[in-house]
Order: structure tokens, then sequence, then C-alpha cells
């Protein structure tokens, strides 16, 4: 019982920080990649008044590093535990499931590879800048890697506004559900559509 009621708890812990703060982290951050597409000094300059946020280190664990190892570890326990709802959940709705799933995964290795080339540089006393980003999509296994794992993330954020939704209690009836489906998948061609339309500008 008590682990059942943990469960609950981690679960809501786990839909709640994929939103807030990780979903607004990901818009922030696609809109900052996405002032590329107006010349290489716009994105230079957004990307310096991202990194001139007063304790920024500290902001990061506490708004992105904490939240994300967490949301990605139990993500991952799900991925690998959790079972399809057939009886639930309609047919398309599991295979979103099963979707979801899989994109959590992928989302997983993105974000340490970007990681790496990214943060784990700028620690190492390399610059975040236009020129970065450029030498890192200029190869053509990056470019395809980065627009493939884009996708996954933005598809796991948009659908995870639907499993978010539902998981609080917010779409309780079939047609709400039936609706916020056709809304997440208007988020998920317009943030993919900001996002594409960046890592094409550093090009």
């Amino acid at each position: 019982m008590a682990y059942s009621k943990n469960q609950f708890y981690l679960r809501r812990l786990h839909s709640l920080l994929g939103v807030i703060p990780i979903g607004g982290f990901l818009l922030v951050h696609l809109l900052v990649n996405h002032q590329a597409t107006q010349g290489e000094a716009a994105f230079n300059k957004a990307a310096g008044f991202m990194e001139s946020i007063p304790f920024l280190i500290a902001v990061e664990f506490i708004v992105i590093y904490i939240p994300i190892l967490y949301h990605a570890v139990y993500g991952v326990h799900i991925a690998f535990t959790a079972k399809e709802n057939v009886g639930h959940y309609s047919a398309f709705r599991n295979w979103m499931f099963l979707l979801q799933r899989v994109t959590g995964v992928l989302t997983f290795i993105f974000v340490a590879v970007h990681l790496w080339q990214t943060r784990i540089q700028r620690a190492l006393g390399h610059e975040v800048n236009f020129d970065m980003v450029h030498d890192i999509v200029s190869n053509p296994a990056n470019l395809i890697f980065y627009i493939v794992c884009l996708l996954a993330v933005t598809f796991h954020f948009a659908n995870g506004l639907w499993s978010f939704l539902v998981t609080w209690g917010v779409l309780q009836s079939r047609k709400s559900q039936q609706v916020f489906t056709w809304v997440s998948l208007i988020v998920f061609l317009v943030v993919s559509y900001i996002g594409i339309s960046a890592i094409l500008a550093f090009l």
C-alpha cells in the first residue's frame, strides 16, 4: 500500500517537472536558438544574455539539471516497467504511450550528448556561441542526429502535456482528451518548426 502511494506521488512529481520547469526551459532554449535565424550577432547576443544571469550555475542546477535528472531517471524506470493500458485507453493512446517511452529514451540520450557538446565544453573554457553550434551541426551525422532527436524531444513534450493534464485531473472527459490531442499536435508542429528552423540557421 505504501509502495503504491509512493509511486502515485513520484509519478505526479515526474509529470509536473516535465512541464514546470523542464517544458518552460525547453521553450526558452529553443527561442534563444531561434535567434540564429536573425543572424550570428542576434544569437550571440541572446546567448550572452542567458550567460549573464546572476548565480547562473545555481539556477541551472535548481531549475534545469536536478529536475531533468529526476525526470529522466524516473522516466527510464517507467519506460522499462510500464505496460499499455489496453482496457482503459484506446489503441491510438497506447501507441502514443509507446512513442512517449521511446522518445523519452531518445531525449535522455540527446540531452547527455548536447550537454557534453555545449555546457561541459563551456566549463572547459570554450565559449558557447554561434560558431560552436555551427561546427557541431556542420557535421552531417550530427545534423541528422540533432533533427531526429529534436523531433523526439518536441513530441515527448507535446504528448507529455496531454499526459500531464490527464494525470492532474484537468482532462477528465473523453471529449476533452480528444480535443487536447489535436492541441498537442499543434504544439508539436509549432515547437518543431521553431527548433528545426533554428538548427538549419546555424548552417
